[in-house]
């Protein structure tokens, strides 16, 4: 199964019209659980966003109803704690691959983000969120832990002390207090939220090469030395200032202004 085959449970989708825009879809009725395909599914789905220079912008979506209810539990039951490490890996791996992808990603949530629903989600540059959206990391309530991103990632999102009331209690929470805490970056009526996000993704998809270069340096922000991420932020606007974007837009702005470039995304 390709990430194109409009059968598959987790495929990209280039938005018909501009394809430097993809939908990365979740697909499985009725809650979008994660099975064992799916994990193999985005692991394929991220490594394609990291090989293409086309895609400038990604909206991750599970539809209309539910964004991703998270691992599908009846498929865990019964699985040795190897078996399940193995896999984990897999979908960590993934959304470690999403997270760091060189395309402005956008996560457009209705309904349920849950368990790997909700990591999914935190692995996107933003989250629009509908009303009915209600986001969580349930999994010590079955006993277990986050473990693909929710413990990394949520602190670096909400805060610490906001992540261990989420994840040590195990509680869900719904759309307006996930834009409070920062966990949703805009909050909509449920039928305007891929609309939104595909609106903001096709606004990204016409902006410079320098985007890239940007987010690769806010990653670095979260893992280097501060030392380390100047030196490397140094490198890239150095990078950007060599892109036929970044001398475009140096002269757009001493001929016309501020806001007047237009930008090929290289």
């Amino acid at each position: 199964m390709t990430s194109h085959d409009e059968a598959a449970p987790v495929r990209l989708e280039p938005y018909p019209a501009d394809e430097r825009v993809v939908v990365l879809r979740v697909d499985r009725p009725p809650v979008n659980a994660f099975d064992q395909e799916m994990w193999e599914l985005f692991e394929a789905a991220t490594t394609a966003l990291h090989a293409s220079r086309l895609y400038r912008a990604v909206v991750i979506t599970g539809g209309p109803r539910h964004f991703a209810a998270g691992a599908d539990i009846k498929a865990m039951v019964g699985l040795a704690p190897e078996q399940l490490g193995a896999r984990n890996k897999i979908l960590q791996r993934a959304f470690h691959a999403l997270a760091t992808a060189p395309q402005v990603t956008i996560a457009a949530v209705n309904g349920y983000a849950l368990g790997g629903g909700c990591e999914l989600a935190l692995a996107a540059d933003f989250r629009f969120s509908g009303r009915s959206a209600v986001f969580g990391l349930p999994e010590i309530t079955l006993g277990i832990m986050p473990g693909s991103g929710g413990t990394q990632r949520l602190p670096r999102v909400v805060g610490p002390a906001r992540a261990k009331d989420l994840i040590l209690t195990g509680r869900r929470v719904k759309a307006d207090e996930a834009l409070a805490i920062g966990l949703a970056d805009r909050v909509l009526e449920d039928d305007k939220v891929l609309d939104a996000a595909i609106a903001e993704a096709l606004a990204f998809a016409r902006g410079p090469a320098a985007l890239r270069h940007a987010k690769q340096a806010l990653q670095a922000a979260l893992e280097l030395p501060i030392e380390a991420g100047l030196a490397l932020e140094a490198d890239l606007i150095t990078q950007c200032f060599a892109t036929e974007d970044g001398q475009n837009g140096l002269r757009s702005f001493v001929a016309d202004g501020p806001g007047k470039a237009t930008f090929q995304g290289c």
